[in-house]
């Protein structure tokens, strides 16, 4: 029985580039609906079947940049211009062994992906945290490699 991974590292890739620096990735919610579907003459219950594909969000969190690539994508689609991206979550193994480099475990695919969503960092004079933004995506499609 293999041990399960711990929930780091990764790396996101926007565009084929890695972006350095989040430190929360939450995937999305990938369900498919169920048609509840009642047939004459059929008394002891109803037939189950699949229906349409939901997809929930990738929500992205990451200490406030210079330059501000993030912001910008999501004002661009703000003012109509959809510039749609590939974006992939890379999973590496986080016991690579002795010397060796972190060996990709899982990587998710998120195709025509673009931001829905930018979420500003709370400032506080009072606080030392790191100001932290985050950018929720929707997609088109999802594979899984």
């Amino acid at each position: 029985m293999a041990d399960p991974y711990a929930a780091f590292p990764f790396v996101v890739e926007i565009g084929g580039e890695s972006q350095a620096g989040f430190t929360e990735c939450t995937l999305p919610v990938l369900e498919v609906e169920v048609e509840e579907v009642k047939e004459g003459g059929f008394n002891v219950g109803t037939h189950l079947l699949p229906g349409r594909v939901k997809r929930g969000s990738v929500t992205l969190k990451r200490g406030l940049t210079k330059p501000d690539d993030l912001l910008k994508w999501y004002s661009s689609i703000a003012q109509g211009t959809i510039e749609r991206r590939t974006v992939s979550v890379v999973f590496y193994d986080n016991q690579p062994g002795r010397g060796a480099r972190p060996k990709e475990v899982m990587r998710w695919n998120l195709v025509g992906a673009y931001p829905h969503k930018w979420t500003g960092p709370a400032l506080n004079s009072a606080s030392n945290q790191v100001a932290i933004e985050t950018l929720e995506l929707s997609f088109q499609s999802v594979t899984v490699e």
